[in-house]
Order: structure tokens, then C-alpha cells, then sequence
């Protein structure tokens, strides 16, 4: 992964999941899972296999799994036509039972302008993606 050492890396903090991790693996390693939380937020979803493809904002978007190990990590990028080159890593770590730790990790190629235009807002962002992705497992029943 020699392009990694080159991008801009973020990284959320580690959010507890009261989930074992292959439930959690299960679901956000197969992008048809995404389809009721996404179809009413973005334009023209679409699921194939380990791609998926959508409108957000007029913007088109394309998502592919590059590589999942289970119950451990899921690495995903961008697909043709992204508009920027970026990686991003969901990795779990179950220490319990119903005990799975999660952290998410993006390693996007940004120019200096881009970098001070979005770098904050990307630093917050994976953040609160990670604790709202925490909450969702957290209140799921069971």
C-alpha cells in the first residue's frame, strides 16, 4: 500500500459496539445492508456485488470492497470515476462477547487547497461517523 504513505490519514476514536463482531462484520461488510438507511438520502442507489453506486447532491458517486477479512476489517475505495482517490477502513476488534471495538480509517489523496478547505471537517466527520454507526449497533435489540 505504498499510495497510503503518500495521502492525508484520519482516523476516528474507538467506539465501543455491545455487539459481537460478526454481527457487525455481517452487516456493514455487504453493501445491499446499507440500502434502507441510503435509498431516501441519495439519488439513483445501486447495489452489485462488492459495488455500489449513487447521486448525492447531483455528484456520482461509486464505492467497491477491495478486501475484507472477517469479523476484522473492511477496506473500501473509490470505483471509476471518483472524483478523488481515497481508501477507507472499517477494522473491529472484538475483546468480549457482546464487547466489539471499532475504528474507522481514511487515507484520501487531497491537494494543499482541498486539504484546508475540508481536512477539518473530514478530522470531525470520521468521528461522528464512527460514534453514529456505534449508536445504530448500539440500539439495535438483542
Amino acid at each position: 500500500m505504498e499510495k497510503v504513505k503518500r495521502m492525508e490519514k484520519y482516523e476516528s476514536k474507538q467506539v465501543k459496539i455491545n455487539k459481537p463482531a460478526s454481527m457487525v462484520y455481517m452487516s456493514i461488510s455487504d453493501f445491499n445492508n446499507f440500502t434502507p438507511m441510503l435509498q431516501d438520502k441519495v439519488d439513483d442507489w445501486n447495489v452489485d456485488g462488492d459495488t455500489c453506486s449513487f447521486k448525492i447532491k447531483g455528484f456520482p458517486a461509486r464505492l467497491r470492497i477491495m478486501e475484507k477479512t472477517p469479523c476484522e476489517c473492511i477496506k473500501i475505495t473509490g470505483d471509476e470515476g471518483s472524483p478523488f482517490e481515497f481508501f477507507f477502513w472499517i477494522q473491529l476488534k472484538q475483546i468480549a462477547d457482546n464487547d466489539t471495538r471499532m475504528k474507522l480509517t481514511m487515507h484520501v489523496k487531497l491537494n494543499m487547497m482541498m486539504k484546508m478547505m475540508v481536512g477539518k471537517k473530514l478530522e470531525k466527520g470520521i468521528d461522528e461517523m464512527a460514534e453514529k454507526m456505534a449508536e445504530a449497533f448500539n440500539n439495535i435489540p438483542g
